[in-house]
């Protein structure tokens, strides 16, 4: 792993990735440090990594895309399925030399509440906060980046489908307030899930009888619920999609809070999503 993580350390900085990902990102985030803080007079400093955060999503497909659809596309993904490193050693040296990168940008911007110091009193504790669910919600975005970067071949395909997946996680909180919560639309889309599982364990394993045994067990769960405790399919679209909304878990950190159930959340989300990578890659290695 650690041979993995100096190798895409070098290749950031050898490359105009990692200069160009700092570069915006600091020039952004600096150009919000002014107005909100300087110019304004505020030590209120919240309001300035909240707005980085969509900054930060447009950034995510350019520093992820060339992790392993780059590989791919050069056709130096053989020399690593070939070597005697494992899989997960792979995708965490990866994915640990992108955190690496992103946490040296945030460390630089450390100097915005540093000169606030300066000239007048800060919560320093709240700040800290912020800058560790920023931490936690960045890692987690560059692990969604890393999983399409591994189910495509091609960097510009993988830029795109990146940014449309933390488009969609941006914009979960407003779809949430538009969809039905009816037993009838909550019936349907647990059915869709299960549709949609089969399909995935299908494509996992090749296999025909473990996607029909998925379906029938799927059902079999959908038809208990609905008869012992149907009010759970009241609300269930939106509350399924609210399991996806980093967004919201960050709120609690941008208020001072230190929520302990949103640090496990993000940890979670990424290491489901490292899993899905690692498994990804090992079916293109067997095969």
């Amino acid at each position: 792993m650690i041979a993995v993580f100096n190798k895409e350390i070098r290749s950031y900085f050898t490359s105009a990735i990692g200069f160009i990902f700092m570069a915006v990102f600091l020039l952004i985030s600096g150009i919000f440090f002014a107005f909100i803080n300087l110019l304004q007079a505020s030590s209120y400093f919240s309001p300035v990594l909240e707005n980085c955060i969509f900054v930060f999503l447009l950034l995510v497909p350019v520093l992820t895309m060339r992790t392993i659809a780059g590989e791919t596309h050069q056709k130096t993904d053989q020399l690593l399925l070939t070597s005697p490193l494992k899989v997960s050693d792979i995708v965490l040296g990866k994915y640990f030399a992108a955190v690496a990168l992103f946490l040296l940008t945030l460390l630089i911007t450390c100097i915005y509440p540093l000169i606030m110091s300066m000239y007048g009193n800060i919560s320093a504790l709240e700040i800290i906060g912020d800058y560790l669910g920023f931490i936690l919600m960045g890692s987690s975005f560059i692990s969604i980046g890393l999983f399409v970067s591994s189910i495509s071949g091609n960097q510009v395909t993988s830029a795109v489908g990146t940014f449309g997946a933390l488009l969609f996680i941006w914009l979960i909180d407003w779809v949430q307030q538009g969809l039905p919560t009816s037993l009838t639309s909550g019936v349907i889309f647990a059915g869709i899930l299960v549709i949609l599982l089969c399909i995935i364990i299908y494509y996992a394993t090749k296999n025909i009888y473990a996607g029909t045994i998925v379906g029938i067990a799927g059902a079999a769960v959908m038809a208990i619920v609905y008869f012992t405790k149907k009010t759970l399919y009241e609300g269930f679209t939106a509350k399924f999609l609210g399991w996806f909304s980093l967004l919201k878990r960050y709120e609690s950190f941008s208020m001072g809070i230190l929520d302990v159930s949103s640090i496990i959340y993000y940890i979670t989300f990424s290491a489901a999503f490292l899993f899905l990578t690692v498994r990804m890659i090992e079916k293109r290695r067997w095969s």
